[in-house]
């Protein structure tokens, strides 16, 4: 026998078996990989995550901390100031401030009105677009002329779209709901009383959109909208041709109005339209 047989075998380092407790020196220094998807231990925080206040859990009989509030910064639209033009031109136009046939450029209007031209000049488009002002190259916008023949058209088509309408209306809508829009109808009286063209002309629409819209049909009242609003321009000649007594007794037929529709006079209601129609031209 040699003699290297009789050595005992020489076992490596790693084979040897590792108590439970104990652990190998270089698992030590090594750091722990996470899995890409594990989800961290419980308690665990980023290094760099830095937890707001909002988010610190409230021990028993602690209030949350209010929320820090963020300054309102405040927003000024363009669009805003266009409608605000456009409803200024409207009213001057019912008003007859601004005369038939008379041509008017966008920075004299925006002078009057303190603004820049770009916002008179979008509002006047427009009001191109409704027929209220033509546009003349190079010059500005000239008010339409208008005569008694158009008025009449244009009662005329309101009498064939509206008078149907409140005539289903005064057959189905209760009497209770007719009786709410009874303020409407007296606010259009006071606005008469003023003598103020275009505060009626404002009033009287609104409470002919309110009795539209018992029909639900929101395109309905849309275009009648838009039909009225033409009738109540100004005619060519001058001054407003409408009073404070025509204001007046247009006015009163809003209540007379109200009082057919709870009545359920289909006879009256359709007289009282057509006839309100006719004098507002």
């Amino acid at each position: 026998m040699r003699a290297d047989e009789h050595r005992p075998a020489v076992r490596p380092r790693d084979a040897r078996p590792v108590p439970v407790d104990e652990v190998r020196p270089e698992e030590e220094a090594r750091p722990a990989v996470r899995e890409p998807n594990a989800r961290p231990a419980r308690g665990y925080e980023a290094p760099s995550a830095v937890r707001p206040e909002s988010a610190r859990p409230v021990r028993a009989g602690e209030a949350r901390p209010a929320p820090r509030a963020e300054t309102a910064r405040p927003v000024v639209q363009r669009a805003s100031v266009r409608g605000q033009i456009l409803d200024a031109l409207r009213t001057a136009l019912v008003a007859g401030e601004l005369a038939p046939g008379e041509v008017y450029s966008a920075p004299a209007l925006g002078e009057r009105f303190g603004v820049s031209a770009t916002p008179v000049r979008e509002a006047m488009q427009q009001l191109a677009l409704e027929g209220a002002v033509e546009v003349v190259p190079n010059r500005g916008f000239r008010v339409v002329e208008r005569g008694t023949r158009e008025l009449a058209e244009l009662a005329e088509i309101r009498g064939l779209i509206e008078v149907p309408v409140m005539l289903r209306l005064a057959r189905t809508v209760p009497a209770a709901r007719w009786a709410e829009l009874r303020p409407l109808a007296e606010a259009t009286v006071r606005a008469a009383s003023s003598g103020c063209r275009a505060t009626y002309a404002e009033s009287d629409r609104t409470f002919h959109r309110a009795v539209l819209a018992l029909a639900g049909n929101a395109q309905l009242v849309r275009i009648a909208d838009d039909l009225h609003r033409r009738a109540q321009w100004p005619l060519v000649g001058g001054p407003v041709s409408r009073g404070r007594a025509d204001l007046v007794a247009d006015a009163a037929e809003h209540t007379a109005l109200l009082d057919a529709l709870i009545a359920e006079d289909l006879a009256v209601v359709q007289a009282l339209v057509q006839e309100h129609f006719t004098g507002a031209s």
